[in-house]
């Protein structure tokens, strides 16, 4: 989890329901990253609801901070743009996005581990979850896991999808034969639907985003500072990433997690609502949302 000293009560709830729901039975570490240091405070309270090992770890000042090379008075004109847009959030969260698309995997707290299931402060979990996803992930050779996906705000992206395609045709050894692009794309690579994976809950393997795939690839985006310029998101980039670099069969819908942050919600249905007793209204889940990008995932199976 990526959270700071003031998200401490969102970061409580979030432990809370984990270790309920999940963790008290698996005992599974849990890493804490700030970019400032946790105060004594917080890594006591964090610490009591736990049976599990605790670590609480400082970001680098060069996986966070703006990189020198950026021409701020463009970024700044590209964050004043985005405000006059009405875009949420327009002007914050590029140190943030950028830290989640290319550092998190390199910290050293993560260095021993190959997954990780990404937690936000202030998030629910509504099922129990009585198997252990990481070993599900191993034993089915999956590499990426979700529970919503979406488009992004389009003004935030404007020249993401014209640099990946330039990516893919100098490097176009990285892309899978059987790869996903129609979930990212109505005709075929052309153009991008904006469809991405809701990157605040992942259960993933961080093998592939420490592989020399994702590596040049982060670097390539990197070069052209449009994590700063524009607003790149982790989510549109690890998504397009994993739907371009993996077999489709290795994404993963967990459709019997049930999820919510902010006000978008998965809940899971039927049997698996029933059994993983599930606090969740079935009728409320953004899976049928008008706008859920959940059908161009299902549609690859077809």
């Amino acid at each position: 989890m990526l959270a700071r000293n003031s998200d401490l009560n969102g970061v409580i709830s979030s432990v809370e329901q984990m270790e309920a729901k999940f963790n008290r039975n698996f005992k599974y570490p849990w890493v804490f990253l700030n970019d400032e240091p946790f105060s004594v405070d917080f890594k006591r309270r964090v610490s009591v609801l736990t049976d599990a090992d605790v670590s609480f770890g400082l970001i680098p000042r060069e996986s966070w901070v703006q990189p020198d090379w950026i021409d701020e008075s463009r970024a700044q004109e590209g964050r004043n743009k985005l405000v006059r847009q009405g875009v949420i959030y327009g002007g914050n969260y590029r140190n943030m996005c950028r830290f989640n698309s290319g550092f998190f995997f390199r910290h050293e707290l993560l260095a021993p581990y190959k997954y990780y299931w990404r937690v936000e402060p202030d998030v629910r979990y509504y099922c129990d979850v009585d198997y252990d996803p990481f070993l599900f992930m191993q034993d089915h050779d999956k590499i990426y896991g979700f529970t919503i996906a979406m488009p992004e705000w389009e003004a935030t992206i404007p020249s993401l999808w014209s640099t990946v395609k330039n990516f893919i045709s100098e490097y176009p050894q990285y892309v899978s034969p059987d790869n996903s692009m129609d979930f990212l794309s109505d005709n075929a690579g052309d153009s991008y639907n904006m469809c991405h994976f809701w990157s605040n809950f992942e259960i993933a393997d961080m093998d592939f985003w420490r592989s020399e795939a994702y590596m040049k690839f982060f670097e390539y985006l990197e070069a052209t500072g449009g994590f700063y310029y524009e607003r790149w998101g982790d989510a549109p980039v690890h998504s397009i990433a994993a739907a371009l670099f993996t077999r489709k069969d290795q994404i993963h819908f967990f459709k019997d997690m049930g999820y919510k942050h902010a006000e978008f919600a998965h809940c899971p249905q039927g049997k698996q609502w029933r059994e993983g007793h599930c606090s969740c209204d079935p009728n409320d889940s953004f899976d049928f949302a008008i706008n859920s990008c959940l059908r161009h995932f299902m549609r690859l199976d077809d």
